[in-house]
Parts: C-alpha cells; structure tokens; sequence
C-alpha cells in the first residue's frame, strides 16, 4: 500500500485522502500502479465497481504530471454514450486535482462543444471508436494537430468490444492513432471477469503483441473457491403476469433491478408491474435518450421502486444504491451474469444477490444450466469474431477518406503491419478498384464513386459505425419524443385502432409520416403491442448446452430453488429423459409417417449449424442449439456410413441472404468472400468433430 501510494503524484494522494476520505487503496488500484506507471500495455479485471477507473486514472493522471504530457494525451473509449455521461463528472473531478481537463465528443455532444474541444483539445476525452473514426474522416479535424500528443488509451469494459466487429474496429482505430502520433501509445483496458485475460490483453494490444510489456492485474479474481459468492434463488414462475405478481410482492421498499434479455419483454413487465401499482421505470435501446436519463435519474433517487431493462445496464451505468436483482429467463452467457450479479452487494455488509425468474419451463432449464456453469466457476473466454474481411474494406475506404490520398503501395503501414489489416487484404483492395469503390490514379487510391453512392451520405457518416441497425420509426406524442419501435407494428393488419407499447405505457397511434419515418401518438388505456427485429442472433453455447445436458442427468446448481423449480424441473426431467444418456448421445424417432428423428447433439447452435450443413446425407436441413433434425428414413446403417471419416470432411454452414445482409460493409467484398466471412463465424468445428467421436443410441419414443 505503501509503496503504492508514494508513486502516485502527491497530489492525488492529498484528494484520496481528504476529498475521497479513502483510507486505502482496493487491491487492484494498488497493484495496478506500478506497471501503468511503468507504461505496460494492462489489463485490470474486477468485478463490476470493483474500482477499476480509479485504478487506470490516478496513475495515468500521475504520469501525465510526472512526464509533463501537454495537449489531448489520453483517450477514455466506452462502448456506451450513456456510460461515457456517467463517468464525466466523476474524472472531471479527478483531472481537476492537477489543473487538468476533461472533455466528452459522442453522437449527442452539440456541434459547439465539438467545435470548442477542436480549438483548445482537453487532456482527457471521453468517447467511442465510432466517434474516433468519425473525428478521422472529418475535413474539419486537423487529425495531426488532435492527435498527435497522445499517449496512452483507456478502454472500458473492454470485453465488450472484443467479442464482436466493434473489438476489430477498435484496434484498427487505435493503430491509426498510434500512426498519427508517431510513438507507441500505452494500451489499458477495463474488463469485468472474462475465461482468458492473458489472450485479451494480447488481442488489445494489436501490432505491439510481442513487442511491448503487458501485465494482467486481476487480484483475487481467480482465487480458488470451492462455490462462487452470492445469494442466488432460481424460481419458476410460467408468465410475464405471474412475475409481474411475484416482484410486486417481494422486496417491498428495496429499490430492484430486472433484468430482460429482449426489449418487448421489458415492455411487457414495465406495464404489467405499473398496473399492480410499482414504481416502475423502463430502460432499453429503443427510448429516446431523454426517456432513459429520466427514468435512471429517477431510479437513482428513488427507494421502493423498480427498474426494468436490457442489458443497457449491465455494464458500469450508476444506478444509485441497489438492493436487488431479478433476472427474467436467463442471459446466455456466465459473464453476464456476473455483470448483472455485481450491480447489487455495494454497500458494507450486503451481499451479491440475484433472483431468477423463469417463464417458460425450457427457460427454466437454461437459467438452470447457466446456474450449474457458474457453480463450477466456469466463465467464457472471449474471442474476436474470425474473418473481419468487411471491417478491412471499410478500414481502407475510411483510411482515404483520412487521407484524401493514399499510396497503392503503402496503405498497408497505416496498421502498423497487424493482421488483417496487411498484405494479406490486397484482394479485397483489388475488388474495391475494380467495383468503383476506390478510383486509382498512378500508385494514388481516392474514394470512388461507388464508395460516394453506398456510404456518402451525410459525409460518409455511415462509414464510421460497423454494426447495422434496422430501420424503425421515431414515435412522437406532441413534441416529446418517446423513442423507436418496428415498422411492422405499423404496417400488419389490425382491428381498431393500432396501439404501441412503448416506455411501459400504451399509444394510440394518430398519424404515421411514412417519408420521414415519424409516427404520432396519444397516451391510451387501450393494450398496446411492442416489437422489434433482432439480427444475428448466435444461439447458446456448446457449454450451455452441454451444462444444460447435465442438469437433465441430475446435476443441481448450487442456489437456492423454490419448491416451484424443484416440481418443474423434475417434471422436465422426466419428460426430457429420452434425450441425454450418460455414456453418449440419442437419436429419438417419434411417429410412424411422418417420423420426427432427431440427433441430440447438446452441442449449441454453431456446432449445430456445421453438423447439418456437413451431413447433407442424412439431415433434413433443420437444427437448433440441442439438436439436429433427420431424415424420417434413418437407418442405423445409412447414419454409419454418413459418419464415418465425416469428422474430418466438416463443411461451413450455409448462409441465406438475409443474414448477410447484416453483415455491414459485406456489399463492399467479393460475394463469395463476403458468404464465406460469415459462415466462418456461424461455425464451431472443434466442437462438431467432437460430437462425431461421441457414441449414439438409438431410440424410438412411444
């Protein structure tokens, strides 16, 4: 401790002890001084308010002092405008101690804010790689002038970024940085608990892997511990209504946070509670951003009452001070419930405390095994998505449009040489010259008309974010704008009037602006709808699937289950018996005719997908993340011969036009390279060459 605190500036120290009133610094933030002093590229894991900002600041802010760091020197990189919003105050605060300034530039900063923070560059700024990248291909940026001090870069909740596009629009982001300001630029990222932190520090790391040192600060995060803390209850509840009813009776005066794992399922409970009388306040992407600062303001505030949300809060949001959290369903991943586990248990003598409530009794049996993962302290490891070939394309076009002119030669030094952003791209560079994307004169390439027509309007802003959102409607009552709902609530055939549920409460829709995509609203007691499409979902795991395997075969999670969850999950035990075998796997056939013959491969949805794309011979086409369907013909012959050697002849799954066309900047690749992106993400070969090894049984169901 010590020692910690005499590297740290002495006045940071004056301000943790006399405005803080700390007596001490957490592990991590001790641990995390010396290397982040030193200038290590880091990794600082804890749980969620673990002190993590702290612990990447106070020595980060002392470097800037101690090596007299002039101009903009650190970036602060959030995944979310409104965690960005959350943190301004505190590090204002923080870079105020040393006479420093803090700024924040995202979608919703006003062009004269920008414009200010451009004529006299704070030495922090707040922002997203998408607001980077829009500051790169902007002509009024002096990217050079902006860019050219910086020394260091925080990202927060770095897990979030790396495990989908984001994560390699990010790294490529930051090698152009690094290119601007023509010196390495100290890497530190912010991470709850992730399966492998050594490789996502690496991954973070980008074309420094190797060359730079990197530590991996995580005190105690994987401490041996024979069953994870907290106080978990797994119930069963069978509806929205019913868990509307068991919320509104639980708890009473604690103020709650339930989590939904889809926005109309947000929608749904927000009003069933309202109706029972709860404080309730709603949050999910599709609110205007007045409607969520409202309702997390108010919730803050607030004591006996209940918010409602996606996973909008499961990353480091301020809530204010919670007493519980309920989770609906399930989420599919151990890390995430780990995010939403450590919202609650702040306070001295609390503890973590989760209730889940399920609704379904498949529901059940994924709360269940994601229950039974977490018990044995399992967490994922987080990987980049393979295969970024469209993030390529949309880096070179964005990289002319930095440069207004880059050499046909020499783009590649823009990535500092880190895969894939290097030779090994020079076909996807051939395509964008010879689609119009690119336009060459000499050994100079220049956006293209092709480029202009795709993504040049409102100044290429399109190009600056790499995930695809679907079209919706602004809904409006009066002036006041509520937020986004699907189009096809406005478009299938209803009887009377059409009503939304939006913000927890119903609209009767009184005008549609079908040009400027507006819809008018008046508040009503009439039962509204709410909807909305979500692209690309992956499905579960082949963890959660196995793990949900085993709790078919008797494992028990080690939480607290209500007698309702007890009764239930026998009932599906019984039920599913036919399915898992503890020395192999089952192909089921049910009926005669029309013989429903399945494969339960509790593989997940990607092993899956390759398994049936893989063996034309004897699937029918159909999979989902427990298994496979087959022919009605089977024979256990004809599945030998379709099975053997099939481990070593696995093929990508097929891919349909709709999914690549949520695939962003796909229309820039070649259309077989573009097909084959994405098929190499929905694919798990491991995974399904280890399921071919596996013994099956077959059985016939009565």
């Amino acid at each position: 401790m010590s020692q910690a605190l005499e590297r740290l500036h002495s006045a940071v120290v004056h301000h943790l002890v006399n405005t803080l009133g700390w007596r001490s610094l957490r592990p991590l933030q001790q641990q995390a001084v010396a290397p982040v002093l030193d200038g290590h590229d880091a990794l600082l894991l804890a749980p969620t308010a673990g002190g993590k900002t702290e612990a990447a600041c106070f020595p980060v802010l002392t470097a800037m002092e101690q090596q007299r760091w002039t101009g903009l020197s650190v970036l602060y990189v959030c995944p979310l405008k409104a965690l960005l919003n959350n943190l301004l105050p505190r590090l204002r605060d923080y870079a105020a101690w040393l006479g420093r300034r803090v700024e924040l530039w995202h979608g919703d900063v006003t062009a004269t804010a920008r414009r200010r923070i451009l004529r006299d560059p704070p030495d922090i700024l707040l922002t997203t790689p998408e607001s980077v990248e829009a500051m790169l291909v902007s002509t009024n940026v002096e990217h050079r002038r902006l860019f050219g001090n910086l020394r260091a870069i925080i990202v927060d909740e770095v897990h979030a970024f790396a495990g989908d596009d984001r994560g390699w629009h990010l790294l490529a982001v930051l090698e152009r940085l690094t290119v601007l300001a023509q010196r390495p630029i100290q890497r530190i990222g912010l991470s709850a608990t992730v399966g492998n932190p050594e490789q996502l520090l690496h991954w973070l790391q980008g074309s420094g892997r190797g060359h730079r040192p990197a530590t991996v600060v995580a005190p105690g995060v994987h401490a041996p511990s024979a069953t994870p803390q907290g106080d978990i209850e797994l119930d069963y509840v069978g509806s929205v209504d019913n868990a509307a009813t068991v919320i509104s009776a639980l708890h009473r005066g604690e103020k709650r946070l339930v989590f939904c794992d889809s926005r109309q399922l947000v929608e749904q409970l927000g009003a069933a509670l309202r109706m029972r009388g709860v404080t309730t306040f709603l949050s999910h992407a599709s609110l205007s951003v007045d409607e969520r600062r409202r309702a997390e303001a108010a919730f803050a505030e607030a004591r006996d009452c209940v918010i409602v949300s996606t996973s909008t809060l499961e990353l480091g949001i301020d809530v204010g001070d919670l007493d519980r959290v309920i989770q609906l369903d399930s989420p599919t991943t151990v890390a995430s419930f780990l995010q939403r586990l450590g919202r609650t248990g702040r306070r001295a003598g609390s503890t973590r405390n989760c209730l889940f409530l399920a609704l379904s009794q498949e529901s059940l049996l994924w709360a269940a095994a994601l229950l039974e993962l977490w018990g044995r302290g399992y967490v994922e490891p987080v990987k980049a998505p393979l295969e970024p070939r469209h993030i390529v394309a949309q880096q070179v076009l964005a990289l002319c449009l930095q440069e207004h002119a880059v050499g046909g030669r020499l783009w590649t030094e823009a990535w500092n040489g880190l895969a894939p952003f290097d030779r090994s791209a020079e076909p996807i560079v051939r395509h964008l010259v010879e689609q119009g994307y690119l336009d060459r004169d000499g050994e100079l390439l220049f956006i293209g008309p092709e480029a202009e027509r795709r993504f040049g309007h409102r100044n290429f802003m399109d190009m600056t974010a790499v995930f695809t959102a679907p079209p919706q409607f602004t809904v409006l009552a009066g002036r006041q704008e509520i937020g986004l709902i699907d189009p096809t609530l406005l478009t299938e055939r209803s009887e009377g009037p059409r009503v939304l549920l939006l913000g927890g409460r119903s609209w009767k829709v009184t005008w549609v602006d079908w040009k400027r995509r507006r819809c008018f609203v008046e508040e009503t007691e009439l039962k509204g709808k709410a909807r909305w499409h979500t692209p690309g979902a992956t499905g579960r795991s082949a963890a959660l699937a196995r793990a949900a395997r085993d709790v078919l075969l008797g494992a028990t999670p080690p939480v607290k289950l209500t007698q309702r969850a007890v009764q239930t999950l026998t009932t599906l035990r019984e039920k599913r018996i036919p399915t898992v075998a503890s020395e192999g796997l089952v192909i089921t056939r049910e009926g005669s005719t029309e013989a429903d013959v399945r494969w339960w491969t509790w593989a997940g949805r990607k092993a899956n997908a390759t398994l049936a794309a893989s063996l034309p011979e004897v699937v029918d086409g159909r999979f989902d993340d427990v298994s496979v369907r087959l022919r009605p013909d089977l024979t256990p012959q004809l599945w030998r011969t379709a099975t053997t050697d099939a481990a070593q002849k696995l093929c990508l799954p097929e891919i349909d036009d709709r999914a690549l066309a949520g695939l962003k900047f796909s229309v820039a690749l070649p259309p077989q390279l573009a097909v084959d992106t994405l098929a190499s993400r929905m694919a798990d070969l491991d995974t399904a060459a280890a399921v071919l090894t596996e013994p099956v049984r077959f059985t016939i169901l009565g």
